[in-house]
């Protein structure tokens, strides 16, 4: 029998993981100089971001859901891109087009690509449901294989890319809701609340004078690729996979792990991306908390923006206010170790 691998982590990795925990410590108090409270908000987009995923932020409007991506640009030193969808946009609005050119020939004309707002490193695709699925599906493939189509020829886009786009829950006339199929795209369904009164107070007063303090640069885009790349490496213990799998299956109505509970309230469960979007975004919040090594309370801290969107429930929950959120949670109390 081989021997099992050790589940430490490597020495240098875990300077780097104290590295990382320092500059997310200064980020986080670098952020709060413009946005005042949403910790967990805050928190959940750098888990995905370390993880190499995308998020999708639901919200009412003003709740600084575009300042908070723009900020995170500045400090992490990417290229921004803000995307305004709109119903009639088209899909090369998004992903460039090509032009005829005068050559250096005289008399002679050629196409020449030019690229559009996708090519960048942060992307915000700002209310996404206002655009047709033809548009949804062109930064559908951009999301998945990180790659743009035109014509004959593919064009990559340059790491670190993600897509953080946003949407407005109240307001559903004139929208295109977004398929299943892409809403399984997003790593993350981050829900944006409200501030509470003690928040609310201090926006009024940081935010109506005649300044807005200037953000520093805390990350280099190369040093945010080589944390991705360790958030890949931190070692998981066999009863975390064994966890998110078991969440997982026991989401599905047609499984034999369901209880009789979720074959009442769910119409359709989450697929298999949803067990490696759990262990990655464990790993991601492990080393945003410092820790060496993959714990339950990573795996309980992202299971809700992992499958709140991956759940659909059926008439009968939605008759008793049944939500995914109430499904998730009482999952997670059902299968503490």
């Amino acid at each position: 029998m081989p021997p099992l691998p050790d589940p430490s982590p490597a020495p240098d990795d875990v300077q780097a993981i104290d590295a990382l925990a320092s500059s997310i410590s200064q980020l986080t108090s670098e952020l709060s100089k413009v946005i005042v409270g949403q910790q967990i908000v805050i928190e959940q987009l750098l888990t995905c971001i370390l993880a190499k995923g995308h998020a999708l932020l639901m919200g009412v409007p003003g709740l600084a859901k575009t300042l908070l991506v723009q900020s995170l640009a500045d400090l992490m030193d990417l290229r921004f891109s803000r995307i305004q969808f709109t119903p009639d946009l088209m899909p090369s609005d998004i992903t460039g087009t090509e032009i005829l050119q005068e050559t250096e020939v005289a008399g002679r004309r050629a196409f020449e690509f030019v690229k559009g707002p996708l090519f960048a490193n942060l992307v915000l695709a700002d209310e996404i449901n206002r655009t047709p699925p033809k548009t949804q599906a062109a930064l559908l493939q951009a999301m998945q294989e990180r790659k743009v189509s035109a014509g004959k020829h593919q064009f990559s886009l340059e790491a670190p890319f993600f897509v953080l786009a946003t949407q407005n829950p109240i307001e559903q006339e004139g929208t295109y809701p977004l398929p299943e199929a892409q809403l399984d795209r997003f790593m993350f369904l981050i829900n944006v609340g409200y501030p509470s009164a003690s928040e609310e107070l201090q926006i009024a007063k940081t935010t109506t004078g005649t300044s807005m303090p200037k953000l520093g640069t805390i990350l280099s885009a190369e040093q945010l690729v080589q944390f991705q790349e360790l958030a890949r490496r931190v070692p998981v213990p066999e009863h975390i996979y064994e966890r998110a799998v078991q969440l997982t299956r026991r989401c599905r109505p047609s499984g034999e792990e369901s209880p009789e509970w979720i074959r009442k309230w769910v119409e359709w469960g989450p697929g298999p991306r949803a067990v490696q979007y759990l262990i990655l975004g464990a790993k991601a919040r492990a080393i945003i908390k410092g820790c060496y090594m993959v714990r339950n309370e990573d795996l309980d801290a992202v299971a809700e923006p992992v499958l709140s969107h991956r759940i659909l429930v059926n008439f009968q929950a939605e008759s008793e206010a049944v939500s995914s959120t109430q499904i998730i949670r009482r999952l997670l109390a059902e299968t503490k170790p």
